[in-house]
C-alpha cells in the first residue's frame, strides 16, 4: 500500500539523514561511527540493486514500488545513485550498455563472472536463470528513470531521467547483438518504459521502434539459434502490436494515483 510505501521512504531517509531509526529492536544511527554514512550508503545501493536481480525478476510489478523509493531517495542522497549505479553495471554490465570481450589471460571464470553469470564451485549458473536475474535489473532500471518520489519537492529534473533511457536505447541499437540477451533486455526495457519513451520522444520514438523492427531485428534473427527461439518471438510479437496500434501500454504494475491512497 501507499502508506506502507512512505513509512519505508521515511525510514531510509531519515538513516541517511543521520535521524536515530528502530532496527531489529534496537536504535541505530550513521553517526555512531565515522564511516556508518558511507558504509549505509554503499549497502543500500546494493540492496536496490539486489531487489532487482531477485525480486523484480521473480515479480515484475515489484519493479515499481522500489523504484519509487529507489528514485526518491536519489533525488535526496545523490550518493546512493552513484553507487546504485556502481552496482548494477558491476552485476548487470548489458545495463551500461557493455558487452565484455574476453582478454588474453582472464580465466574462463573469470569472464563469465564480468559477462554477469553466478559462478559457484566452477560451476556457472544456468541460462535461464541467469537471463532472469538480468531482465529484473534492467526492469527495475527502466522504472527508476520514469518515476519520482510524489512527495519531494519537484523543484529539480529527475536525477536520472528518461534522457538516460534514451541513451541506453540508442546505444544498444549501436552495438552488435547477442544471441538471447538482446531480444529478452529490449523487450523487457521497451514493456516497462515504452510507455514514458513514447510520450516523451514521440516521433523520434516511433522512428526507432522501425528501425528496430526493420534493421535490428532481422540482426537479432540472424545470430539466433532454434533452441533461442523464445524470447526473440515474444520480442517480435510486442514490437508488431505496438507498431499496429501506434501505442504502447501502459505497463503491468504501474503505480496509479489511487495507490498512495491506499
Amino acid at each position: 500500500a501507499g502508506s506502507q510505501l512512505r513509512e519505508i521512504f521515511d525510514k531510509i531517509n531519515n538513516l541517511l539523514s543521520g535521524k536515530p531509526v528502530q532496527s531489529g529492536g534496537r536504535t541505530v544511527s550513521v553517526t555512531q561511527h565515522p564511516q556508518g554514512l558511507d558504509f549505509v550508503y554503499y549497502k543500500l545501493a546494493e540492496k536496490f540493486v539486489n531487489q532487482g536481480g531477485e525480486e523484480v525478476a521473480s515479480h515484475h510489478d515489484a519493479a515499481f514500488p522500489i523504484a519509487v523509493v529507489a528514485s526518491g531517495i536519489w533525488e535526496i542522497h545523490p550518493r546512493v545513485g552513484d553507487l546504485f549505479l556502481a552496482h548494477l553495471h558491476k552485476k548487470c554490465p548489458y545495463s551500461v550498455p557493455f558487452y565484455p570481450a574476453l582478454k588474453e589471460g582472464t580465466s574462463m571464470e573469470e569472464y563469465q563472472r564480468m559477462l554477469g553469470y553466478q559462478v559457484k564451485d566452477s560451476k556457472m549458473e544456468e541460462q535461464d536463470h541467469f537471463l532472469k536475474r538480468m531482465s529484473g535489473m534492467i526492469r527495475l532500471y527502466a522504472a527508476i528513470i520514469q518515476l519520482r518520489w510524489p512527495y519531494g519537492n519537484k523543484q529539480g529534473t529527475h536525477p536520472h531521467g528518461l534522457n538516460y533511457g534514451w541513451r541506453w536505447l540508442a546505444q544498444m541499437l549501436n552495438m552488435e547483438p547477442l544471441a538471447d540477451v538482446t531480444a529478452t533486455l529490449l523487450f523487457d526495457f521497451l514493456e516497462v518504459c515504452g510507455n514514458a519513451l513514447m510520450k516523451q520522444y514521440q516521433v523520434q520514438f516511433w522512428k526507432m521502434m522501425l528501425l528496430i523492427r526493420e534493421d535490428y531485428f532481422p540482426r537479432i534473427e540472424a545470430i539466433t539459434s532454434s533452441g533461442q527461439m523464445g524470447s526473440l518471438m515474444r520480442f517480435k510479437q510486442f514490437l508488431e502490436e505496438c507498431l499496429q496500434q501506434k501505442e504502447i501500454p501502459l505497463p503491468k504494475g504501474a503505480l496509479q494515483s489511487s495507490f498512495w491512497r491506499s
